[in-house]
């Protein structure tokens, strides 16, 4: 293993906290975080991806991404469904190898164990983890009336080697991807050999902020305001809009963390309405009929018409956005401009109001606004105000400490997990904290339980998730 590898798992295992388990188990653990960290946005438990261990069929790391949430149960299907009434689905499998050569075999046999993970009739002995992502899986696809397309399926090989093109090997990929797709269980299925140099270029982008660049022709300046650096007001087209919702690999992106309300589903008069003129041949309208889209970025870079935005959130116009994106495939959707507000600016309290004044025009609910009130900074003004073996994390938004080497991630308490941990300590209902957090989230606003609420002390909270924090650690 080259020295640029091992720098980059001793690093890895630093900030989660995790012992070595020797070479070939930290790499997996490398190889996992990495490759799922480019294809998910949000902050997430590495032990629960690696599943390489004895009889698990040729694969070491396995992730479900629904609807873009990272799945582990059945539950989390079944409130994603009833949610947003369709399923978008992903399919990451990884093997890794500290060989620093690319083998023929191990490739047939990293194929031959993800086809039998698909398969009715299995040959392989399977692990607990793999029985648990299979009867996921199979959960998923007794719900296939609810695709929106077949799911999607990429596959990672990754050594400590250099991938050189050679063409036995690519021979052999071509083959797998073949038999893989006369299952006819996917809509797009992509492998990808990684060496010790993809590896490292992966890795280093993980701490990357946020960032995208647009043309932006339509637009006008807004005058100087205090505490804004910039801000534009125009139209975007759909194309230039895409770009700013949506990865490299056209999934869609975790920039709706500042946002009041989640993706509330097309099951709704407003988001049908939106969809239904998306798709019919008068779609230009769609400038006129909708408010627009509202984004507060770190920095704006303008080079002419191109605009480099970094470290952005869309703070209103979650249901537009995730309508938008979902009807990508219509052929009517590059007729859409879409009215776009653009705000730069590092003022939090600025960025707290732009997103309240701009969504006060629809009733919200107080437990809608928890993220954004002053209960939620000043708890993580209580988290800080910790030191040493005390010290923990709170993260309000997505992956805010992604990019600071001297957080351990480990100690990160995530949003889903503050309230999981205080509604199974504090509420005394911990059986209501096991399924998709969008689930805890609706009982919280239908008033089922109270959390975040003005009156109570911060301690409680710091305390589960302290707790939380330390069961991880001896698990």
């Amino acid at each position: 293993m080259d020295r640029i590898t091992e720098s980059l798992i001793k690093e890895l295992l630093i900030n989660q906290e995790l012992k070595s388990q020797g070479d070939s188990k930290d790499f997996e653990k490398l190889v996992n975080y990495t490759i799922v960290s480019n294809e998910y946005n949000k902050t997430f438990d590495i032990e629960n991806l690696t599943i390489g261990e004895g009889n698990d069929t040729g694969i070491d790391g396995l992730a479900i991404i629904v609807n873009g949430q990272l799945t582990e149960s059945k539950d989390e299907v079944d409130d994603l469904i009833e949610k947003n009434n369709f399923l978008d689905v992903e399919f990451i499998f990884t093997q890794s190898k500290t060989s620093s050569k690319f083998s023929g075999a191990d490739i047939n046999t990293f194929f031959f164990g993800v086809l039998d993970f698909f398969s009715n009739k299995p040959k392989l002995v399977r692990n607990e983890s793999i029985k648990k992502y299979v009867e996921i899986t199979n959960h998923i696809y007794d719900n296939a009336p609810k695709f929106k397309s077949n799911p999607k399926l990429k596959l990672y090989y990754v050594t400590t080697g250099k991938w050189t093109e050679d063409a036995n090997l690519k021979g052999i990929i071509e083959n797998g991807l073949e038999s893989v797709e006369e299952t006819n269980l996917f809509d797009k299925i992509n492998f990808t050999p990684y060496g010790a140099r993809e590896l490292s270029t992966a890795y280093r982008k993980t701490k990357e902020s946020i960032s995208t660049t647009i043309n932006f022709n339509n637009r006008i300046t807004m005058p100087e305001i205090n505490g804004i650096s910039q801000a534009y007001i125009g139209l975007l087209p759909y194309e230039e809009f895409y770009k700013i919702v949506s990865d490299d690999e056209g999934s869609l992106l975790s920039v709706f963390e500042d946002n009041v309300r989640d993706f509330q589903g097309e099951n709704n008069d407003v988001n049908g309405g939106i969809s239904s003129t998306l798709n019919n041949t008068g779609s230009e309208i769609f400038s006129v009929l909708n408010n627009g889209v509202t984004i507060v970025a770190s920095s704006i870079s303008p080079t002419g018409n191109q605009f480099t935005i970094t470290d952005y959130q869309i703070v209103n116009g979650c249901q537009t956005s995730n309508v938008l994106y979902n009807n990508r495939g219509s052929e009517n959707i590059n007729n859409v401009n879409i009215p776009v507000k653009l705000i730069a600016t590092t003022d939090d309290d600025i960025k707290t109001r732009i997103t309240l004044a701009t969504n006060n025009q629809t009733p919200i609910k107080k437990e809608q606004l928890a993220s954004l009130t002053q209960f939620q900074r000043s708890l993580e003004q209580y988290y800080n105000s910790f030191t040493g073996d005390s010290k923990i994390y709170y993260e309000r938004r997505s992956k805010q400490y992604n990019s600071d080497n001297n957080v351990l991630k480990s100690r990160i308490i995530t949003v889903p997990y503050q309230i999981k941990s205080f509604v199974g300590m504090f509420l005394n209902e911990p059986h209501n904290v096991t399924s998709y957090f969008g689930l805890i989230v609706r009982r919280l606003n239908e008033g089922k339980m109270q959390i975040f609420n003005t009156e109570h002390l911060y301690s409680p909270y710091y305390t589960s998730a302290f707790a939380y924090y330390k069961l991880e650690t001896f698990f």
